[in-house]
């Protein structure tokens, strides 16, 4: 991927090096959960054949966090406690660029093809936990955006177990992840987050998750179509950038996931989309480039 002629964006806030949020708290104070709402999940867990952690992540970052939902990459990582940051730090400088990149295209786009006028979100670096507008962020949740605070969080530590854990790896694997968030924010300021997080108010648990999956879905397809009109703008794919990305979002498939977690698949509880789907819509923005072919609840 050609990235490095872009302009860094200035909407980085680094907080690495802080220390965090901290972990769990048991004693519930502060946000954190209760051993009681912590023993529940785990039952919920064990009755549902959903892998508890994923469960724990959910909830916690709930905890504190008002009405607002955080839209996520799944991951399944401990979290890590803070390290210091380095002065010459060549992945802060890739990621300011790449929302940099996030930033001009939606700019443009957003408005000329659905009359939206885009406001740059804020991206925040962190190391093992920190605290969000939506909650305690804790790197095993994964990235994720809060539309509280109109703010992306991300634990670079992801990108290692993108390589390790998940098959992925490359600058274009690791831009998707960032547009994939970012196209959550573009979901916001299109009104269709609380349109959604309505809807979920008033469904049962499975319906709830089927909605889940389309905004997954729809985020997935927005970073194929920003993907889309950077090439076009400043021609940043080489070949096999599509593939690799295309790879990962086929390995962060619910279905693998939880095989991978717990040898089976619960597609009831699907939050994100299967391996096939992820793939089909992240390829469906890459080859068009329009915001209207990322429809993905009229599917």
């Amino acid at each position: 991927m050609e990235w490095e002629q872009s302009r860094e964006s200035t909407n980085i806030e680094d907080r690495r090096g802080e220390g965090g949020g901290g972990g769990f708290s048991i004693g519930g104070g502060g946000g954190g959960l209760g051993i009681g709402a912590i023993l529940i999940i785990l039952a919920i867990g064990y009755f549902t054949g959903i892998d508890p952690r994923i469960l724990l992540g959910g909830a916690q970052i709930l905890t504190g966090g008002g009405n607002g939902v955080a839209y996520q990459t799944p991951a399944q990582t401990p979290a890590r406690q803070a390290q210091p940051v380095a002065q010459n730090d060549p992945m802060r400088h890739f990621v300011a660029k790449i929302l940099g990149q996030t930033e001009d295209v939606w700019t443009k786009i957003l408005p000329e093809q659905k009359g939206v006028q885009y406001t740059d979100p804020k991206l925040v670096l962190y190391s093992g936990a920190t605290r969000s507008g939506c909650g305690q962020a804790q790197a095993a949740m994964g990235p994720f955006y809060c539309p509280n605070d109109q703010k992306v969080y991300l634990d670079m530590s992801f990108f290692n177990d993108m390589r390790t854990k998940y098959g992925g790896g490359g600058d274009f694997a690791y831009a998707y992840v960032i547009a994939h968030e970012i196209g959550h924010h573009v979901q916001n300021l299109m009104g269709i987050l609380s349109k959604v997080d309505n809807a979920k108010a008033q469904v049962n648990r499975t319906q709830a998750n089927a909605l889940s999956v389309r905004v997954e879905l729809m985020a997935d397809c927005l970073a194929g179509v920003w993907a889309y009109n950077a090439n076009q703008e400043w021609r940043i794919l080489d070949p096999g950038d599509v593939e690799k990305a295309v790879a990962t979002a086929q390995a962060i498939g619910d279905d693998r996931l939880q095989t991978a977690a717990q040898g089976y698949a619960v597609p009831d509880s699907f939050t994100h989309g299967s391996a096939a789907m992820r793939q089909k819509w992240l390829t469906a923005g890459l080859q068009s480039g329009q915001i209207d072919s990322c429809n993905t609840f009229k599917q």
